[in-house]
């Protein structure tokens, strides 16, 4: 006899979905479905949700099948065979059920007409949380629980800009970075851009060539009927959707000519060791960074000299030369745009840098607010000393 019934448990109740976000919107579905006799479960497999929603799971198919056998109420569960919003017909030939349960989002013709035609009952549960609990839906937690990565960028920050490139060629260094931590609007983290591809992509990035995708995010943000007047820099699309360390060369366009990567697992593993950012208030909406420009050959030059200089540091591990060129971008950023540094920027770096383990500091992006980021001797001792600091995971191939 079914626990939470006295209904006979030797009918077959059958149910299918992805399970990926398993909450406890999914264990009173199953109890709810359970009533009816014993529950079977259908589970999408990777390949499955890969081609039909375009993403990969968070959880593999093997996961996913273990924690859904584990809730009590399922009587066993199966990987779905077929493909589509249909893929679980292979499994009602294993299961054979009495009845398909679906709740009312997942009412659909098709499902309705394969129990016709099997003469299974078909039963739309309404969609209701636990007594005591809140209503939990896969697509409410992917808005609130977005996968999607930001970008820090390194040195060579305005070089994406044909208005200074024209002066002088050079590289822009960014990394890929996780978003283990709360992504504040007008930091400094390209959060425009990544609001942009949330609009696209509300998740997590699609599984396609990182370049290819930091391309269609910078044609998608800088459409022609953008009517601000503004084109976006492409380190903030490339910066995000392209893994671990990277660096891309400007010569007078807003596409880079070139794009090298570094995904050496003791090179990103050094970095992470010597990064951490401070939050500071976010840019003000009536902050103008562009205002006071002063974009000069000599200025550019000294730009992207720090950004090679710091590239090769990085290559070395070289702590003392990653800080000084760090630095040098910095300062070469703020002889050109000296409205970066607005509010109380210059207070947060006054505080910062006459710290001991500290290094280096910028601010990431156009600046004017937001974080301060520094390199330090030891980024677990200097956190341990100051809890505001963040530690950051610097987004791997593959992820």
């Amino acid at each position: 006899m079914n626990s939470d019934t006295n209904l006979p448990s030797n009918k077959r109740v059958f149910v299918s979905g992805c399970y990926d976000l398993l909450h406890s919107g999914h264990v009173e579905f199953f109890r709810q479905a359970s009533q009816y006799g014993d529950l079977y479960v259908g589970i999408g497999s990777d390949k499955t949700i890969l081609h039909y929603k375009n993403h990969k799971t968070v959880y593999p198919e093997q996961e996913r099948l273990f924690m859904v056998k584990s809730i009590r109420y399922v009587k066993d569960a199966f990987i779905n065979a077929g493909d589509g919003v249909m893929d679980f017909v292979p499994t009602l030939d294993i299961v054979q059920p009495d009845y398909i349960v679906v709740n009312s989002d997942g009412d659909n013709p098709d499902k309705r007409r394969i129990c016709q035609e099997r003469g299974i009952e078909y039963i739309v549960l309404p969609r209701t949380p636990h007594e005591g609990l809140t209503a939990r839906s896969s697509t409410d937690l992917k808005k609130t629980t977005c996968l999607l990565p930001t970008r820090l960028d390194l040195a060579g920050t305005w070089i994406d800009q044909p208005s200074v490139s024209q002066f002088a060629p050079g590289w822009a260094l960014t990394i890929s970075l996780e978003p283990t931590f709360e992504i504040r609007e007008r930091c400094g983290l390209s959060t425009s851009t990544r609001n942009i591809i949330r609009r696209i992509w509300p998740y997590q990035l699609p599984l396609m060539d990182a370049e290819i995708l930091a391309r269609l995010v910078f044609c998608f943000e800088n459409h022609p009927e953008r009517d601000d007047g503004i084109i976006s820099g492409a380190q903030d699309a490339i910066g995000i959707c392209v893994p671990g360390l990277c660096r891309h060369f400007y010569a007078g366009h807003f596409w880079p000519e070139r794009i090298e990567t570094c995904n050496d697992e003791r090179i990103l593993a050094w970095l992470e060791q010597h990064l951490v950012m401070i939050p500071m208030e976010p840019r003000k909406p009536s902050c103008s960074v562009v205002e006071g420009q002063d974009v000069t050959k000599e200025k550019v030059i000294a730009l992207t000299l720090a950004a090679e200089q710091c590239w090769n540091a990085i290559m070395a591990l070289d702590l003392e030369g990653f800080a000084q060129s760090y630095l040098d971008s910095f300062y070469a950023q703020t002889a050109m745009f000296p409205a970066m540094i607005q509010g109380c920027v210059q207070d947060y770096i006054n505080r910062y840098s006459s710290l001991p383990d500290v290094r280096a500091w910028k601010m990431p992006g156009a600046g004017g607010g937001g974080y301060l980021a520094l390199v330090v001797n030891d980024k677990d001792a200097f956190c341990a000393v100051h809890p505001e600091a963040i530690a950051l995971t610097i987004r791997r191939t593959g992820h």
